[in-house]
């Protein structure tokens, strides 16, 4: 990513390194031994001035904070609130009141999150200086891994990049995903240039809204310069296998344009985007298109990363979390090449860094960089289940130097743009240190049990979904014994499995039904599942799986012989683990997919007029 000003950098002695690290690199790795070093300081200055920079909010003079500014009265008297808490709040913002609701700075735009426990998008506002603290992480990222991987300021990195949808809320203000924010920030789109950030998508094909066009004119040009590949990615994981299973579908085409050394009209219908390609096609090219031919055209796809791009040294991915569960799919198309997870980061704010990005994904852990935002953490307390307990105690709140090695929190972060105490919903634990700054490893994000790509669907929402969709089978006098889900990546894309088992009626259901029964469990999601599979085409048609009488029971026996209570035994809402999806794939006996789309409109809740972002 562009580097930072140097100036962002507060002044400090560049660290003792040999010869052969820019001078950049140094002062960038001193910055992050100083914030870790002094991760206490740094942090109690975080706080002190995100209070007297929003020391007129109207949120904070709500909750009491008026005239002692200082961190115990801070502590004493701001709630720790979730999403719904600030939601009227930010409505007002988003209808137009510019007063300072929650921060001084004005509001620059919206940052469109993944979802609430609902499932609707969530609007957060930002700042313009936020902007400069997102460059300043990313300006981090490649001193960093030069330590790890040297030699790459020789060669360029090949990343699938995209924009998405954008909306205006009633006041005129912008809501978009945060990358978008940032791909069309000047920070981006004028960054200098920056030998170890070199892409081989021009901005005009990672800036198209056509994502289709984007995705041709992105592969494109990273075949043409096959040569100079050296490192490969996305932001994740299921986005980069996405791109390779673009490439399988159209490489003959692909192939093509490279031979006649421009992309086809037809398919790239934006001229700027067409004279951008042009500008790295430059000539015909029938030696490039036939290697090309000849490594797609084999039977196997296996090692095809390598076979295409010989001088890859890594993929670029996030395979944390639930993006885990396409390493293996990663590891078959790209030869088993390390996969480095760089950065921590969310719409509400950018958290921290890997700083050892080659390590295995199962290793991977991230330091928190005390200037980003004012870090503290609940306490995770699981039940005899395993579960995290909803509602910790908001008085075990701890700052970001007195969490404990080994032990769980909850993420809770204050923000310059105007969020304070706000929980996160993502669960880390504590691995190590960096100085006197915590490594974290991601465990989980609260409360969600089914996630493809960018989607997260809660188990009270998926049941909500499957209670509509199985009023249709009661003219037929079936009725729904139990059910559970899965969230299946073998194919491309991946997509949601739900395993029903029925009481069957007199009559028999005809399969329209059980398609219908698909349609309908897919209409009742979110909008960000349903803009994954009707927009962005990341997710595919849901999957209802019928299984025979008693498969649950089975299920039950499978559970307790692993030590289960039968007492407390409840049916998974999602299944995860191996042996039980094995299973269940072994007692089906029939199987539907949703047959067309759901509907989705690019907007945000009632209240956010849809636009073009051109009009």
């Amino acid at each position: 990513m562009p580097e930072a000003p140097e100036d962002q950098f507060p002044p400090a002695a560049v660290a003792a390194a040999g010869d052969d690290i820019p001078s950049s690199h140094k002062t960038a790795l001193q910055f992050i031994e100083d914030v870790t070093d002094n991760a206490d300081q740094v942090q109690r200055r975080v706080l002190s001035e995100i209070l007297e920079q929003n020391s007129d909010a109207e949120y904070l003079r709500r909750h009491g904070l008026v005239e002692s500014r200082g961190a115990d009265a801070f502590r004493r008297l701001i709630p720790v609130v979730t999403y719904e808490d600030l939601e009227q709040d930010i409505q007002r913002i988003a209808q137009g009141d510019t007063s300072p609701i929650l921060c001084c700075r004005p509001i620059s735009e919206f940052l469109t999150s993944s979802g609430t426990s609902g499932g609707e998008r969530k609007l957060m506002p930002t700042i313009q200086d936020e902007l400069d603290r997102r460059s300043l992480l990313y300006s981090l990222l490649m001193p960093v891994m030069n330590r790890f991987v040297p030699g790459l300021d020789k060669g360029k990195g090949m990343y699938f990049l995209f924009v998405k949808s954008e909306a205006r809320t009633p006041g005129g203000l912008v809501a978009r995903p945060v990358l978008t924010s940032y791909y069309k920030s000047r920070h981006f789109i004028d960054r200098k240039h920056d030998p170890f950030n070199v892409y081989t998508s021009p901005n005009e094909a990672i800036l198209s809204t056509d994502s289709f066009q984007s995705m041709y004119a992105q592969l494109l040009c990273g075949l043409a310069q096959r040569e100079e590949v050296l490192r490969a990615g996305a932001v994740f994981a299921s986005g980069f296998i996405r791109a390779i299973r673009f490439l399988e579908k159209h490489w003959q085409a692909l192939c093509r344009d490279i031979r006649n050394g421009s992309a086809d009209a037809s398919v790239v219908t934006d001229a700027s985007v067409r004279a951008a390609v042009a500008g790295v096609l430059r000539r015909p090219d029938p030696e490039l298109a036939a290697i090309v031919e000849g490594e797609c055209g084999r039977g196997s796809w296996e090692g095809i990363l390598t076979r295409l791009w010989p001088n890859t040294k890594y993929i670029d991915v996030i395979v944390t979390g639930t993006m885990a569960q396409y390493i293996p799919t990663l590891d078959y198309y790209s030869g088993s090449l390390p996969l480095a997870c760089t950065m921590y980061a969310s719409s509400e704010c950018y958290f921290g860094l890997n700083l050892e990005p080659m390590c295995k994904p199962s290793e991977v852990s991230y330091t928190l960089i005390p200037t980003m935002a004012y870090f503290e953490f609940l306490p995770v307390h699981r039940s005899n289940g395993g579960a995290a307990a909803d509602k910790p105690d908001l008085r075990e709140l701890v700052e970001l130097v007195d969490v404990e090695l080994g032990k769980e929190y909850e993420l809770v972060i204050t923000t310059y743009a105007g969020l304070y105490r706000y929980r996160v919903g993502d669960v880390l634990r504590v691995v190590g240190f960096k100085n006197k700054a915590p490594r974290f490893s991601f465990v989980c994000r609260k409360n969600v049990a089914l996630s493809i790509d960018s989607d997260k669907t809660d188990e009270m929402e998926l049941h909500r979904a499957v209670e509509e969709a199985v009023g249709q089978l009661e003219p037929f006098g079936a009725s729904l014994v139990e059910y559970t889900s899965y969230a299946d990546t073998s194919t491309i894309p991946g997509h949601y499995v739900l395993y029903w088992e029925l009481q069957q009626g007199a009559t028999p259901v005809p399969p329209s039904i059980f398609e219908d029964c698909c349609l309908a469990v897919e209409e009742a999601l979110n909008s960000v599942y349903r803009q994954g599979r009707t927009a962005d085409k990341s997710i595919g048609p849901l999957e209802l799986r019928l299984v025979e009488e008693g498969t649950f029971d089975k299920l039950m026996d499978f559970a307790i012989s692993r030590g289960a209570s039968i007492n407390q035994y409840k049916a998974p809402r999602c299944v995860k683990f191996p042996p039980i999806v094995e299973l269940l794939n072994s007692r089906v006996r029939c199987s539907y997919f949703s047959p067309k789309c759901p509907k989705w409109v690019p907007g945000h809740k009632q209240w956010i007029s849809i636009k073009n972002s051109s009009d």
